[in-house]
């Protein structure tokens, strides 16, 4: 079934970014969605563009990814694709975000800073929770639309002038908070009718229910990140926004084949088989048990890798039944560096994201 107006189904991953410019991340905490959304902006400039990777959250996850200081409120290049392409990152906060959008449409900085340092920020976002979230993706949507040649606040830039960044990738808040994230700006919208507010609530959500914007999930291969992000995908259909793709995280490689796998998860190996092995290969000598103790204690670790195998591969299944496409991207034995990363983007580019 295809729903063009919700995004891709049942289509392949080009289907998932093609004509798409904001590509929210979202995903269960634990799953790397910041790796994943990272990976992303890479792969995306990959084709040579300028991508800026937005995070919400103020945890400062892509500085430690890049092994990076703390990040300042500005638009920063850190990552270089190898033919060019560039990823800038900007670590958003909503106090800054609010001093820039005062001093954007009324020229009032200093009036907002004074009201930084009474606290009347805090106090407001506090009171009007969604403010804080109108302020965020406010910042995200207005990178989408800014246009060269300075113009920051209109999709109308000078002339025919391109497009400021050709992506915009947004760290987002996890599943459980998604819907709520991206909806707030209706229901600000609901709050004002008239008015700068009700403006800007507009053109955020304009920006966020459009063709040119996609929802992409991170998961793993376990039941419990696998059903938040089939929650996550109902909520986000039935709020109207365009679903992505699926991203699988920390995908490791079975160590058997079909056959052994089925055998050892049936627990029916040949211990006695092992113990030939292990004796062969001279690994009794090397420890205080017996080749028969070490053999019966490998078969269960065998046995349990190839439970989670076939568990994962269950789960699999029933991401694939979901509509969205399934991007997978590998487990990191050393953990993610920047090296780490361009690999993972390597992955993401060969499934077909970036052409």
């Amino acid at each position: 079934m295809s729903d063009p107006e919700r995004g891709p189904r049942d289509s392949g991953p080009e289907a998932a970014f093609a004509g798409a410019r904001l590509h929210i991340v979202t995903g269960k905490g634990g799953t790397g969605k910041t790796t994943a959304a990272a990976a992303l902006a890479l792969s995306l400039a990959s084709r040579g563009g300028r991508v800026l990777l937005v995070e919400v959250e103020g945890r400062q996850g892509v500085a430690a990814l890049l092994g990076s200081a703390a990040l300042p409120y500005e638009e920063r290049e850190m990552l270089r694709a190898a033919n060019g392409g560039s990823v800038h990152v900007l670590a958003a906060d909503a106090e800054a975000a609010l001093l820039e959008y005062l001093e954007m449409f009324y020229g009032i900085r200093r009036a907002g800073q004074a009201l930084t340092r009474l606290g009347a920020v805090d106090f407001a976002t506090t009171v009007a929770p969604g403010l804080r979230d109108v302020l965020l993706t406010g910042k995200a949507t207005e990178a989408v639309r800014r246009r060269a040649g300075g113009r920051r606040h209109s999709s109308d830039g000078p002339g025919n002038a391109p497009f400021h960044y050709d992506s915009v990738v947004m760290d987002a808040p996890p599943t459980g908070r998604i819907g709520q994230f991206l909806n707030v700006n209706s229901e600000v919208a609901g709050l004002a009718r008239v008015g700068p507010v009700r403006s800007h609530a507009d053109r955020v959500m304009e920006v966020i229910r459009s063709e040119r914007t996609r929802v992409h999930f991170v998961t793993l291969l376990e039941e419990m990140p696998a059903q938040e992000t089939r929650d996550g995908i109902n909520e986000i259909s039935g709020l109207g926004l365009n679903l992505g793709a699926v991203l699988v995280n920390m995908v490791a490689p079975p160590l058997l084949g079909g056959a052994d796998l089925a055998a050892a998860a049936a627990g029916e190996l040949d211990t006695a088989e092992l113990v030939r092995g292990l004796k062969a290969a001279r690994l009794e000598t090397a420890s205080a048990e017996a080749p028969e103790a070490l053999a019966a204690d490998l078969a269960g670790q065998v046995r349990a890798h190839a439970l989670r195998h076939l568990l994962q591969e269950r789960v699999r299944g029933e991401l694939e039944g979901l509509g969205p496409p399934l991007l997978e991207l590998p487990l990191l034995e050393g953990g993610a560096d920047r090296a780490a990363l361009a690999s993972l983007a390597r992955r993401l580019s060969e499934q077909g994201v970036g052409r």
